[in-house]
């Protein structure tokens, strides 16, 4: 028993290694590329003991300032759809939560469906509709457009975390003179604080690293930090690997960064929304 207790947790420290080296990987050798000299990115065989560099960050700043406004770009669309999505999340699960029957048990199933398909399935067909209304190239659009890709699991989410939270207390604040508002408000949301968080930390997520919307919906004015990468990577002077790597980096530090401060309560909020019965 003992032994197999130990081929157990052999196994299972294996495996999560085997998983940190598959996503850890990645992310160091680009950290490291942007900080080595050029002529040692690709160097075979590979380059481990350098001396570090900044040259890289400081092209990027000089040759690709239109990167740090794609920066600023990404900062404004993901906090206003992950606003969005959180309050539509939240006041449709406690709809849901609060409500049975027929129809919101298929609309829940409508939900689901919907978030499977494929975004460039709604991508195209959307195109000439936002470009009739006048948003095309806008904030607005992509901050709707990420916040509504997410608000069906966001719900469903919200839901999991408000059926947890009692009854009795909607029924205490209604005796009160609460109505369903200040309910929702001063009951519902201090307590689903952890499912609220796991939201946001989904929708930033995505928000911040998204391209296919971006690159349809925006040209100039809006264009995301993303769609900037992409276009080093087509530039005419060639691709500069060091600048392209710089800016992988800046770009993914500020979400890794929430990441890890959020980390915490992602994961209270996920695992108290799943054991809770």
């Amino acid at each position: 028993m003992r032994n197999s207790r130990l081929i157990t947790g052999a196994g299972k420290a294996v495996a999560v290694a085997a998983l940190l080296v598959w996503s850890l990987l990645p992310i160091a050798f680009i950290v490291m590329s942007s900080l080595k000299p050029g002529r040692d990115i690709f160097a075979v065989p590979t380059v481990y003991v350098f001396t570090p560099t900044f040259q890289h960050y400081a092209s990027l700043w000089t040759r690709w300032g239109q990167f740090f406004d794609g920066l600023l770009n990404s900062t404004v669309i993901t906090a206003g759809a992950t606003a969005l999505a959180v309050v539509a999340s939240t006041c449709a699960g406690y709809v849901y939560s609060r409500n049975s029957g027929r129809f919101h048990d298929a609309s829940v199933m409508f939900l689901i469906v919907v978030r499977l398909i494929p975004p460039i399935v709604v991508t195209l067909p959307l195109f000439p509709i936002v470009n009739a209304i006048g948003l095309n190239d806008t904030h607005v659009v992509l901050m709707v457009l990420y916040a509504t890709f997410f608000v069906s699991l966001g719900t469903v989410l919200m839901r999991t975390f408000i059926d947890q939270i009692p009854r009795e207390l909607d029924e205490a604040a209604e005796i009160d003179g609460a109505g369903r508002f200040t309910i929702l408000r001063r009951v519902i949301v201090p307590l689903a604080a952890p499912g609220i968080i796991a939201v946001a930390v989904f929708v930033v997520v995505f928000a911040w690293n998204e391209f296919l919307f971006a690159f349809i919906f925006t040209a100039t004015n809006a264009k995301t930090a993303p769609l900037v990468i992409s276009e080093m990577l087509g530039s005419m002077d060639g691709v500069d690997w060091g600048i392209l790597f710089a800016a992988s980096t800046v770009q993914l530090a500020p979400v890794l960064l929430f990441v890890v401060l959020m980390n915490r309560y992602l994961v209270a909020g996920l695992t108290a929304g799943a054991t809770k019965g």
